[in-house]
């Protein structure tokens, strides 16, 4: 198993070294400008179109708002939580900084993926709108680079059961046997039944179930947040000063913190960055693909909040709790380390990352198994959902039982992996997003 893990770390460390880093910022800077800023000009009417968005006639499966919500239940999850301590573990306080690097630019990647989606997506054998990168890959750029369709539905397919399951179930399990003793066993065996409750119904009850439980979650661990941020508020410029400085000077040990080089404050930042928002990975189009609308512009623009809401908000309300506490230098990591600070912070407050924990992972994995659902049907067809679904179910308590860093590790692997085919795609297929949006932007002059 050791043997496992260094080999792993090796092949994270080549997955997620230049070239993928060089990717993800080139990409979404060159998207940004080729827009003319449009994803930061836009924010507030991209609010105004998700709040519309809740009822739809168009095409599609589910409403706009809803297609954000389940692109939102796959995100928001230990990513937010465990993923933001593990990137202050270690890279330091910095790599906060290059997170939000990453979903700043990562705001136009968002929007370009949902803008293909649904301009190129299609209705499968049972009558379901299907789409994301293995089709706008194939039907955008042609047959001949359908081998890189089939490479993003591959590591979609692996890597849903490594960032969208067994990630999930380990940091749950981990947090529940720290705050309640109860064992991952049974943790993983009672996530496994309510996931299958819900899975069975597809992605229509997948995206009721996320459209009630993640803004609900959402809002109250938020506010969480701001209670304990608010009580250090004098203490709010010293940590920004202390993100900003680590994040190009590199942080040095401090407590049980060993010390971080910038280099890892990027590589963390930019790797939990990804895990949590997903901009360039190529998931949530999946998800924005099968909206009721007809219109990609209007959907890449609620697409986009996903990152917005999940990094620029929850991500940072996360970190502030964190170095504000001062709970960065205890030398813990992972779920029990948000837990730390927010204990410290409230009274309680370990029970609400707890409970928050719990709800996000849970809706992490009802998202992601529909992500993984379909590329697995794009490579198999129609015929591999239920062997899927069952596979599904029973990674749920391996994860829970498995080991933290390994799975962090072969999550990590997994999604630069599933990540170099969709940015591939985004930069060839630009000229076609920016028509697009131009086309679009005219006629509703």
């Amino acid at each position: 198993m050791d043997s496992l893990d260094i080999f792993l770390k090796e092949l994270g460390g080549v997955v997620w070294g230049p070239v993928t880093l060089f990717f993800l910022f080139g990409v979404g800077l060159y998207l940004t400008v080729g827009l003319k800023l449009l994803p930061w000009r836009s924010v507030g009417r991209a609010f105004g179109l998700l709040w519309a968005g809740r009822d739809s006639s168009g095409k599609g499966d589910i409403t706009p708002f809803q297609a954000l919500m389940t692109a939102l239940s796959a995100t928001i999850g230990t990513g937010n939580i465990a993923g933001v301590a593990t990137a202050i573990f270690l890279g330091g306080p910095g790599a906060i900084f290059w997170m939000w690097i990453t979903a700043l630019f990562g705001m136009a990647t968002k929007y370009a993926e949902a803008v293909l989606a649904i301009k190129y997506r299609e209705v499968d054998s049972l009558g379901r709108y299907v789409g994301g990168p293995m089709y706008y890959i194939r039907k955008g750029m042609g047959e001949k680079w359908k081998w890189l369709a089939f490479l993003f539905a591959l590591f979609g397919t692996l890597a849903s059961f490594g960032i969208g399951n067994m990630v999930q179930a380990n940091s749950v399990a981990d947090a529940v046997h720290s705050v309640f003793g109860i064992s991952g066993e049974v943790t993983g065996l009672v996530m496994m039944v309510l996931t299958g409750i819900v899975i069975i119904g597809g992605i229509g009850r997948i995206a009721q179930v996320a459209a009630k439980l993640v803004p609900f979650m959402a809002i109250a661990y938020v506010i969480c947040a701001v209670i304990i941020i608010l009580i250090h508020f004098t203490e709010i410029p010293a940590a920004l000063e202390l993100i900003v400085s680590s994040a190009f000077n590199g942080a040095a040990a401090s407590g049980g913190f060993a010390g971080a080089a910038v280099w890892a404050a990027i590589r963390f930042g930019v790797a939990r960055g990804v895990f949590s928002n997903e901009a360039g990975l190529g998931s949530a189009p999946i998800a924005h693909a099968a909206a009721k609308t007809d219109d990609p512009v209007q959907q890449g623009m609620i697409a986009m909040l996903g990152t917005f809401i999940d990094t620029l908000i929850i991500c940072t309300m996360t970190a502030l709790v964190i170095i504000l506490t001062g709970a960065w230098t205890s030398g813990e990591n992972g779920a029990p380390l948000s837990a730390l600070a927010f204990g410290s912070g409230l009274p309680g407050g370990e029970y609400i990352v707890t409970f928050g924990l719990i709800v996000f992972a849970f809706t992490t994995i009802l998202g992601w198994s529909y992500y993984g659902e379909r590329c697995a049907e794009y490579i198999f067809g129609v015929a591999a959902i239920k062997p899927y679904r069952l596979l599904w179910l029973l990674a749920i308590p391996l994860g829970a039982m498995g080991k933290l860093g390994l799975i962090w590790t072969l999550a990590d692997v997994m999604n630069g992996l599933m990540a170099l085919p969709n940015l591939i795609a985004l930069v060839v297929l630009s000229p076609v997003v920016f028509r697009v949006t131009k086309e679009v932007m005219e006629k509703n002059r």
